[in-house]
């Protein structure tokens, strides 16, 4: 058994102004997934977004403070101990902070499907390396998830970006071609990315 306080749990601001606390990560749960979620600089609590490419089900819990929740454009605001659910994953749902002190779990997983952990706790993960640009501890946190799902094409293409910025081009090369051969619009995205500058020219990259 392992216990803990909320607020002792790493906390990481992302780009959208609020802070993710990895709940499942931390006690390492791999039945399903459940996180909390507290406001950053924006007071962002939830970002706003749809479960249409995960099919994940939802539930939030309110923890502590108030939250405006704005679900297909109608507002819920609720308070502690105040739960929402959202069952239909083409929703478009989002909260805010109404409370300085506001916290809020979150849980949800595809209905029928045994769970499997989803790429995006790779990117919040990795975030504040990212922003730092410590290129090698970002490659090893995306290294470790891969080992876990070795051929899932985000996973692969987002670990080409940090290996192309790192100077690392035939590792970049292999990864993005894998992604590609794994979903292939990726060929597509990378010939945008700027972060695939230094190896654009080589002529192993995806046309």
């Amino acid at each position: 058994m392992n216990v803990t306080n909320i607020d002792d749990l790493a906390g990481i601001e992302l780009a959208d102004g609020f802070v993710w606390r990895p709940v499942r990560r931390h006690f390492g749960i791999k039945a399903f997934g459940v996180n909390v979620y507290t406001p950053g600089a924006s007071r962002q609590i939830v970002e706003e977004h749809t479960e249409g490419q995960l099919e994940h089900e939802e539930i939030y819990l309110v923890l502590r403070g108030r939250v405006k929740f704005t679900i297909d454009g109608n507002e819920h605001e609720l308070g502690q101990g105040q739960l929402v659910f959202v069952r239909d994953t083409s929703l478009k749902r989002a909260g805010v902070a109404l409370t300085d002190d506001a916290a809020v779990l979150a849980i949800g997983g595809k209905p029928g499907e045994a769970f499997e952990v989803s790429a995006w706790e790779t990117w919040f993960s990795a975030a504040p390396l990212v922003e730092a640009k410590k290129w090698d501890e970002v490659i090893a946190v995306y290294n470790e998830a891969l080992t876990e799902r070795p051929d899932h094409p985000a996973l692969l293409y987002n670990l080409a970006c940090m290996e192309a910025q790192a100077g690392y081009a035939d590792d970049a090369l292999a990864h993005l071609q894998r992604a590609v051969e794994l979903q292939p619009d990726f060929a597509e995205s990378a010939a945008g990315d700027e972060d695939f500058a230094s190896i654009k020219d080589d002529p192993r990259f995806p046309r």
